[in-house]
């Protein structure tokens, strides 16, 4: 077996290992990565950029309604395809494997697995390394919920987000499983290029992790798209019936579709790399990582594999904590104030904690809520029939802000003046006493500012 000594391995090459690995190479450290499938990960490949390139053009033709003056596009499919496939590279990662093995990276294949430690060891195929540090960058995968006869349906009419994002043809019918962010997101999609969409939702809500106002608002908008939503319900059996599946429904309603579209949530990928073995601490499947994104000496976590917030911001900014630990830059993570967003139309946006998780907490809470068109005129010279809600849940004795929420066009870019504020504890006095661009919806923080009753 080949033997080899680097300063560090990366197993998964998502964002969150490749923000790693990038810093240590440039830094001059000798780099092994390692990738059982292609680098750039889930999110470049399955989830965040095919997902967004696909909204992105049923977004722009809803808006396209709403400006004044405009002819109604066309949506070509076919173009969009073509367009997705190009930012999914037709998955294809060979050039980012020439980027890396240009910087000096040894580039492996297969997936990883310790072997040993003190020092680390990391087997990968035929090879065995040796290494000061590894990074386990191994991911998350879709949970697959227990649904009677599930597991007897193929990958053509049980989707998850791979064969969701990498579709072919789009269906004439769908049933998304899960009304959060990958829920919405889908959902909204297959309905505006044609699909008839139906969203169970095990929960009495909608992105039942936000303001429950946000529920209202999104329902409301799906009423409008013609997607019918079924709260406090559950998939109880599937099956195959004529071209499609039928779904039978725990309250006894039956559902024909073409495709079902798994959105039942992640866990972390942790499974076969030998981390028990190794005795190293897991939680469920998650790794345990300190405040350093340290999970034993010289072993660290980064995204979604250690559990925290499942995002690809989360995943980068935990490759910056643990590539400035690794270089001796000691550095502790903070995860006050990390943007939620749903990329739906209008986009839903929250940081921060809920008016309730606030009162749990035991804060004086204080809250505001904007009507958009009724306070600002950017909505209106964005859309002639405008809609947009901003709220805010502020604590009294500190004055200071601890949640935000939107639901607006381009929220997931105005959501971090909230964020900004909430993580350096930024006054509010001092928030009101700012001069925000006119006419911007950003100026609707200052209107919801005044409003709050400190």
């Amino acid at each position: 077996m080949e033997h080899e000594h680097v300063d560090a391995v990366v197993i998964g090459m998502g964002p969150g290992g490749e923000t790693v690995a990038g810093r240590l190479l440039a830094a001059g450290r000798r780099v092994a990565v390692v990738e059982r499938e292609l680098i750039g990960g889930e999110c470049g490949y399955w989830a965040c950029i095919p997902t967004k390139v696909l909204l992105r053009p049923p977004e722009v033709e809803q808006e396209a309604r709403g400006a004044a003056g405009l002819s109604r596009p066309d949506l070509e499919w076919s173009g969009l395809r073509e367009y997705r496939d190009r930012m999914i590279r037709h998955l294809d990662d060979s050039a980012q494997v020439r980027g890396y093995q240009d910087q000096g990276a040894l580039v492996l294949r297969g997936p990883g697995r310790l072997t040993g430690r003190d020092p680390w060891r990391v087997a990968v195929g035929g090879a065995e390394l040796t290494a000061d540090h590894v990074v386990v960058a191994t991911g998350s995968e879709p949970v697959r919920p227990p649904v009677e006869g599930l597991e007897e349906l193929d990958s053509s009419v049980v989707w998850t987000n791979r064969e969701a994002t990498t579709l072919t043809d789009v269906p004439g019918r769908a049933l998304v499983v899960g009304g959060s962010a990958v829920g919405v997101e889908l959902g909204q999609f297959l309905a505006r290029t044609g699909s008839a969409v139906t969203v169970v939702q095990r929960g009495p809500r909608l992105v039942d992790r936000e303001e429950p106002r946000l529920c209202e608002l999104i329902s409301d908008q799906f009423g409008r798209d013609g997607i019918t939503v079924r709260l406090s319900t559950q998939v109880s059996s599937v099956a195959r019936g004529g071209e499609g599946v039928e779904a039978v429904l725990d309250s006894g309603e039956r559902v024909r579709t073409d495709v079902v579209v798994l959105a039942t949530g992640r866990r972390p990928r942790t499974d076969c790399l030998g981390l028990a073995e190794a005795g190293v601490e897991l939680d469920r499947s998650a790794l345990v990582v300190d405040e350093r994104c340290r999970a034993a000496p010289g072993l660290w976590g980064v995204g979604d594999a250690t559990g925290r917030a499942m995002f690809t911001h989360v995943a980068k900014y935990q490759g910056r904590v643990v590539a400035d630990n690794i270089l001796g830059r000691g550095r502790v993570a903070d995860y006050t104030a990390v943007p939620r967003v749903i990329f739906s139309h209008p986009e839903i946006a929250g940081v921060g904690i809920t008016a309730d998780q606030a009162r749990e907490q035991g804060i004086d809470t204080v809250t505001a809520e904007v009507d958009l068109p009724r306070s600002l005129a950017r909505p209106w010279t964005y859309d002639t029939d405008p809609r947009g809600t901003l709220g805010l849940v502020a604590d009294r004795g500190r004055g200071v802000l601890v949640g935000a929420w939107a639901f607006a066009p381009m929220a997931s870019e105005w959501i971090h003046t909230a964020a900004l504020a909430i993580r350096t504890g930024l006054p509010v006095a001092a928030l009101i006493d700012s001069m925000p661009q006119f006419p911007t919806f950003n100026e609707a923080y200052l209107i919801a500012l005044e409003e709050l009753d400190l």
